[in-house]
């Protein structure tokens, strides 16, 4: 399942839906770790890593992993290859896929992030807080029907990267 959400309050009350007590999850774009701190209590038995490369990042999350053992924190930018090269060296998948880069900001860049981590992670479900492309669901309508079930855009198969989308080009299909 893929939801995409914006009320802070709504993206944490939908984790607290969607995780289970022994999941993996990625969090991408923790910033100081106010939802990585509830994604911990949500998994006991399972592992939090959480990426950010905000500098105000690494001291809140140092802290924070000191009271949770189950986190682990990257201070790292998720649009680069480099990072999903060392997150896989980590796990080879995730149950949930959290994702918050801004919120409302930047939703092309949101989109890309989420099709390229979940297309190589596969998880079970993603969460997306991000109003622009909240607000462009919403607004749409459809004179076609393409659905995935999963965490993933499985109609898209293995496909990788698109090779014509230089915006991203520090990416490779190599994963």
């Amino acid at each position: 399942m893929i939801k995409i959400v914006y009320d802070i309050n709504v993206y944490r009350e939908a984790l607290n839906e969607i995780i289970k007590a022994d999941d993996v999850v990625l969090e991408l774009g923790c910033h100081v770790g106010n939802s990585t701190r509830i994604i911990s209590q949500l998994t006991p038995k399972g592992k939090v890593i959480a990426l950010d490369k905000s500098p105000e990042s690494p001291e809140r999350l140092k802290s924070l992993m000191d009271d949770h053992e189950n986190i682990e924190f990257l201070n790292k930018d998720v649009r680069l290859h480099t990072t999903l090269e060392d997150v896989l060296k980590k796990i080879k998948s995730c149950d949930v896929l959290s994702i918050d880069l801004g919120g409302g900001y930047h939703p092309d860049t949101t989109f890309k992030v989420f099709f390229i981590w979940s297309s190589t992670l596969k998880p079970r479900d993603t969460l997306i807080r991000n109003r622009g492309l909240l607000d462009f669901v919403q607004s749409s309508s459809f004179d076609e029907v393409i659905k995935s079930g999963e965490g993933w855009l499985e109609s898209s198969g293995n496909d990788g990267i698109p090779p014509r989308l230089k915006e991203l080009k520090l990416w490779s299909t190599r994963l």
